[in-house]
């Protein structure tokens, strides 16, 4: 069990990180028309959700 916690823990919590930071970082080489966020109107999934709680 120790192994686990001093060995394998700390190297997944590396992984997680550096995939994520390597995930942020790649926005960087997009085209400047993918680089910002999804638009969010016009969604169905979206309409479907408000309508499902009635906001």
């Amino acid at each position: 069990m120790t192994f686990i916690r001093q060995n394998v823990g700390p190297f997944v919590i590396l992984l997680i990180f550096l995939f994520a930071l390597v995930a942020t970082s790649a926005r960087i080489f997009l085209p400047t028309d993918m680089s910002g966020p999804a638009p969010i109107t016009g969604s169905i999934l979206i309409h479907s959700l408000l309508m499902l709680f009635r906001i």
